[in-house]
């Protein structure tokens, strides 16, 4: 990892991109590094656009604003469109397989996300769960085992496998496409 990350996920409202972000930090102090989490969305509950961002360093964090995403996750065409002109060429886009992908100089990974999430997983709420195994496997940010506790951390225990699965397929699907 470099001295400092900084990542932008976002979607919609109720694909977990906050809780993404939140677990992602959570992630990232378990392997004693610093992070901050912000997040922002609009006023409806579900379907609205959303964001999380979030800062890892290796040394504590003066501002909690992201300046020039790493990364930046898009699980929705809206935050794709609005968000992909506000990276530098350097940011890794990570998006949604579904997305139709604007012209870009960055370096854009098509993963299926959310379809892993519907078909292999069954429940298409662990997208958040899948797009954070692929984000960790494409640009390491944190040990997987410190994730998986995150994860455990906030999901219900009920949905425990379920999500512990949904990090693995994220994993194997990133890891398939660095293969390609």
């Amino acid at each position: 990892m470099k001295e400092k990350m900084e990542l932008r996920l976002a979607g919609s409202g109720g694909q977990g991109v906050i809780l993404g972000a939140i677990i992602l930090a959570e992630a990232a102090l378990e392997n004693d590094n610093y992070a901050v989490q912000s997040q922002s969305y609009g006023p409806e509950a579900r379907g609205g656009m959303c964001k999380a961002e979030v800062i890892i360093g290796k040394d504590e964090i003066d501002f909690p604003k992201i300046e020039n995403p790493d990364v930046l996750l898009a699980l929705s065409q809206s935050s794709l469109d609005k968000y992909c002109n506000d990276t530098n060429e350097n940011c890794m886009i990570i998006a949604d397989s579904s997305l139709e992908i604007p012209n870009t100089k960055n370096k854009v990974m098509s993963v299926p996300i959310i379809e892993t999430a519907r078909n292999v997983i069954h429940n298409q709420q662990t997208a958040n769960i899948v797009a954070l195994g692929a984000i960790n496997t494409l640009v390491p940010m944190v040990g997987y085992e410190a994730l998986e506790k995150a994860v455990l951390k906030y999901v219900p225990s009920h949905a425990a496998e379920q999500n512990k699965k949904a990090l693995q397929e994220g994993q194997r699907i990133a890891q398939s496409l660095i293969l390609q």
